[in-house]
């Protein structure tokens, strides 16, 4: 992973309270709805706010390309690098 992936790794982990969970054992590929992490839509939402305000960017949740947006760490952080203000 490159920096912003384990950046949003650490971020996933520390909103949600996953202490279970070591960005060592996450890669950029790891889903995160269902396999994977097994996020719900109230853990996206969580962390939709998350970086929202960290990096200064909308993720909206009516967006018709969440599922696309979240469907990993690399994905996620591949939207955060093209949308970013901070």
């Amino acid at each position: 992973m490159d920096e912003l992936e384990r950046e949003i790794a650490e971020a996933v982990i520390d909103v949600l309270g996953l202490p279970d969970v070591r960005v060592s054992d996450l890669r950029a590929e790891t889903q995160l709805y269902r396999e994977g992490m097994g996020l719900d839509s109230i853990d996206i939402l969580e962390v939709a706010l998350a970086l929202s305000k960290r990096y200064g960017l909308e993720l909206r949740s009516d967006d018709p390309e969440n599922e696309r947006i979240f469907q990993s760490i690399g994905t996620l952080a591949d939207y955060v690098r093209r949308h970013r203000t901070k």
